[in-house]
């Protein structure tokens, strides 16, 4: 299995890759977020010092029931940051052999308007939360050799659907991957630049988010590399009863070993 990226062609089976997370926002719901560009990039580099392969960038919190940022702000925001990005990645050293380097960028949005005004060479990966409603992101990352991350969801980013009930879970999870990366393939993507993501927490109770760690195994059949999105996850504290998130990092360290045994190749963390 290969994730192909426009500067490197990296193969799996090999150690799980790590992916940090930046907010650039003021309201994350684990309270890490920051409007200044200066903090973002500082953050970056600790985590690639600590042994982050990837970092991710966002520009609006995933919090849902919250009305988005305009285009105009997402795309400045992440300007900000990008501007930077490449000195910031040349210059910081990884912490060990196996880790990725230079590091990895991958920018965390879903509106094709900002999209098409961010995606350039100093960006490795698209993660795109929209659960690929239609073909315009994939579009653009084929244009541009980015891979994409289709993240497992339903209805509109930024509107919770918790409420959401499954017959089959797993079941309507294979079919939705079918159709999305058929989408992302007739756009122009390479099945190496293809990753998938069983989007915990989005559209899913807990009984649902414990299933999908049950049978992570179920969704490998497709031969793209699987990222798992663990960091202080609301599953976490559903289980845990641990309502404040920043109480969740024993149990992200537990989600990741979970992961690890069944085989996830990319850990958000």
């Amino acid at each position: 299995m290969i994730l192909e990226t426009p500067t490197r062609k990296i193969s799996f089976p090999r150690r799980p890759l790590l992916m940090g997370i930046v907010n650039i926002n003021d309201d994350s719901f684990s309270g890490d977020g920051t409007l200044d560009p200066k903090k973002a990039l500082e953050q970056a580099i600790k985590q690639i010092q600590e042994g982050a392969d990837i970092i991710d960038i966002g520009a609006e919190s995933a919090r849902t029931n919250r009305e988005a940022i305009s285009v105009d702000e997402e795309v400045r925001r992440l300007r900000s940051f990008l501007d930077d990005w490449p000195r910031i990645r040349d210059e910081t050293k990884p912490a060990d052999d196996e880790q990725i380097s230079p590091a990895l960028l991958s920018v965390n949005t879903w509106r094709p308007e900002v999209v098409e005004q961010i995606l350039g060479p100093e960006i490795d990966l698209l993660n795109d939360m929209s659960a690929l409603p239609d073909d315009r992101n994939a579009r653009l990352c084929a244009k541009h050799h980015v891979p994409l991350l289709i993240m497992h969801s339903v209805g509109q980013p930024k509107v919770s659907h918790t409420h959401e009930r499954w017959g089959d879970l797993m079941v309507s999870m294979i079919d939705f991957f079918k159709e999305k990366i058929t989408i992302a393939k007739s756009a122009g993507l390479k099945s190496t630049q293809i990753v998938i993501d069983p989007g915990l927490d989005f559209a899913k109770q807990k009984n649902d988010n414990l299933l999908v760690l049950r049978e992570l195994k179920k969704i490998k059949t497709f031969g793209c590399p699987v990222l798992l999105p663990i960091s202080r996850k609301t599953i976490i504290g559903d289980v845990l009863n641990l309502p404040d998130p920043c109480e969740r990092d024993p149990g992200t360290v537990a989600l990741l070993t979970q992961g690890i045994l069944k085989g996830a190749h990319i850990f958000r963390v």
